[in-house]
């Protein structure tokens, strides 16, 4: 019986010795196990593997600094690896993340070559591949609150421009400071006060470090009341509420207790013990009673909780059926009537008509609750069947960003196909920019400020929404203005969605617009994140000379604007090349970088243009130095007559060799 007793005892004593191990487990967030490259548990890259998180996990490795690199073995089974723990957590909390990481690693990717794993207080990272030194945009992690700002104030733009504001100079102080890490706390209002954390590898340089911190805001949703983006190169994050620890920031780290002064502990006073029985017999049957009411509270969970398992797993969906559920969610959401709109628009009165174009019209719509709409009304002849313009509107709806127009609904009615979007009062870019009379309303700082509200926009289809997106049809109409003259990226007609480490595509149906195509798209059909960049590349020196790509003729020294942008680079004279309204009322040292940027945007070998996340950091830094841009991509197109200087028209266009096809489907994606 005694033995009974005492193995029960001893059961018990382990059980929840464990329970309250776990409960000091780090929190494990998420992790990436590329399958791409495995290997095998007597392979030499294994024992090297074993070598390299035993080098991270020993006592001498940084946990006073909470980073650590190490390498073991030598190529082709070499393998690098790293840890990086909170800035604000303590060397012991640090140390415990990294020993616990290290040991779930081979249990949760037991023979994958390339791992991430994310816990709230570390991150450990190894590969086949050097990965020190290098920014890793591949393994992102998005967590966002569930409630939007719009729950707890009415302010939602203003939030979102201080949140994204805040968060941009912290990214600098960041990058700029020797741990690559800082936190911030900012009073929104009387009750409400507003915390951040952003933290690079200490390795990189300052200029990655910025680049991979700007992505992760931009891939934040700010109208989140608390979001957090996790790269394996950086980290972004931003609450309502403290979640880092204050008084570790900027102060040393709090002794261990084993080494705390004898002093500063005040004395335990032990219990009496009168003679072999009396109180210790009492305090071991009070300890035996807790235990035993332990165990059958445990027992009763335990029940409790596979009773319920058992319900759960017969009913729970698949994960599949799950995301069908939740498109079935998105489309019942945005489904609205077709009588609404048609009273909306007026019956699409030609009086409410407010664009023109291949996809069909885009009219002004008002609601009955006063809430002003654009209604695009797509072409009858649109080829796409009702799944097919079903699932698009999913897609579309799920892309969310400040720089982005927002798709508010949608309704299907016989051969009607309708796209109900948020109401730009300032129509787009090329309204103000080719017009002479509107011109002086676009003054540089705004201008500027356009140029870096589309780039974030495009970083955000390319890398930091849940899909890779390629707009295909950037361009000054296709830009479009906010009350507050905040530039929003609009139709997604000739978009195309890149799957997972997808890079570029061939097609031999080349769509979008004259003058914005990329040469390797337009002669070969190879069109990636690249031809985007070319695009903004036009766009951006658009909006600097205040000019068409277009708008030059036979009379012109040059055949279009990056021809004569290169010539006057070429010649020394780029300045020349500033729209005289705004050249007495601009810093002409930032004018003229970003003439820099436009034309390593437009180069012609695609590889040697930027990426956008680089692209960013060129345009918010000046302490970056710029490479010198090659010779541009010129490719000569037949001008349609439409198109010829002052026509208002802009024609989608197919180049030769390729097929021709004129006609723009917008704001869905083609298949």
């Amino acid at each position: 019986m005694s033995s009974c007793v005492s193995f029960i005892f001893f059961f018990l004593f382990s059980l929840l010795t464990s329970f309250r191990a776990s409960a000091q487990d780090p929190n494990y967030l998420s992790g990436r196990c590329v399958n791409t490259t495995t290997y095998s548990r007597k392979s030499t890259y294994s024992t090297n593997l074993k070598t390299l998180l035993s080098s991270l996990s020993s006592r001498n490795a940084s946990y006073s600094t909470g980073f650590q690199t190490a390498t073991a073995g030598q190529d082709p089974e070499k393998v690098t690896g790293l840890f990086l723990c909170r800035g604000d957590v303590s060397p012991e909390v640090c140390r415990g993340c990294v020993a616990f990481s290290v040991n779930e690693t081979l249990i949760r990717c037991p023979i994958q070559r390339e791992v991430v794993l994310y816990y709230d207080e570390c991150l450990l990272r190894y590969s086949d591949k050097n990965i020190l030194s290098t920014v890793a945009y591949n393994g992102r992690l998005l967590m966002e609150n569930a409630n939007n700002i719009s729950s707890i104030q009415n302010q939602i733009d203003r939030f979102i421009n201080l949140v994204s504001s805040t968060m941009y100079q912290a990214a600098l102080v960041a990058a700029n400071s020797s741990r690559k890490f800082y936190t911030l706390k900012n009073e929104l209002n009387e009750l409400q006060t507003f915390y951040g954390l952003l933290q690079c590898t200490p390795n990189l340089k300052r200029v990655d470090c910025l680049s991979c911190l700007q992505s992760s805001i931009n891939g934040m949703s700010l109208y989140k009341i608390g979001a957090r983006l996790l790269y394996p190169s950086c980290y972004a994050r931003y609450e309502l509420y403290v979640f880092y620890n204050e008084t570790a920031i900027g102060t040393p780290p709090p002794p261990p207790p084993q080494l705390q002064s004898p002093a500063s502990n005040p004395p335990v006073t032990s219990p009496s013990l009168p003679g072999k029985g009396g109180n210790s017999y009492v305090l071991v049957v009070a300890i035996v009673v807790s235990i035993i009411v332990a165990v059958l509270l445990f027992i009763a969970g335990y029940c409790f909780l596979v009773q319920r398992a058992k319900r759960t797993n017969e009913i729970e969906p698949t994960s599949e059926s799950k995301d069908s559920r939740d498109e079935i969610t998105i489309i019942e959401s945005l489904q609205l009537d077709y009588r609404t709109i048609q009273a909306a628009t007026n019956n699409f009165s030609e009086n409410n008509q407010i664009g023109r174009g291949g996809f069909g019209e885009v009219y002004k719509g008002t609601f009955s609750n006063g809430k002003e709409v654009a209604v695009k009304r797509l072409s009858k002849n649109s080829r796409q069947g009702e799944a097919e313009f079903k699932t698009e509107v999913v897609v579309v709806a799920k892309l969310q960003h400040r720089n982005l127009v927002r798709l508010l609904g949608f309704s299907l009615q016989g051969e009607e196909r309708i796209l109900v979007y948020e109401y730009m009062p300032n129509k787009s870019l090329d309204y103000f920019l080719f017009d002479p009379a509107k011109q002086v309303l676009l003054d540089w700082t705004r201008r500027y400020n356009i140029i870096g509200g589309i780039g974030r926009g495009i970083i955000y289809l390319h890398q930091d929404s849940r899909l890779t997106i390629i707009h295909r049809d950037l361009k000054a109409s296709n830009i479009l203005l906010d009350m507050d003259m905040n530039p929003k990226i609009a139709d997604f007609g000739m978009a195309r969605i890149f799957g997972l480490d997808q890079t570029e595509e061939n097609t031999s149906r080349i769509v979008g617009t004259r003058g914005y195509i990329s040469p390797e798209y337009a002669k070969h059909g190879q069109f990636s994140m690249k031809s985007d960049v070319y695009s903004f590349g036009v766009l951006l020196l658009e909006i600097i000379s205040g000019r068409k790509n277009s708008s030059f003729d036979e009379t012109d020294s040059a055949q279009d604007l990056i021809t004569y942008a290169w010539r006057l680079w070429s010649n020394g004279t780029a300045i020349d090349l500033v729209d005289p309204i705004i050249i007495d009322n601009c810093q002409k040292s930032e004018v003229l970088r970003c003439i820099h940027i436009g034309l390593l945007c437009v180069q012609e070998d695609p590889i040697k243009r930027p990426t956008m996340s680089t692209i960013a950091v060129m345009l918010t830094s000046s302490t970056v130095t710029l490479p010198v841009p090659r010779q541009p991509g010129f490719f000569v197109q037949s001008r349609p007559e439409n198109d010829r200087p002052g026509s208002n028209q802009s024609t989608t266009i197919m180049s030769v060799p390729a097929s021709v096809d004129d006609a723009s489907i917008t704001d869905l994606y083609p298949r």
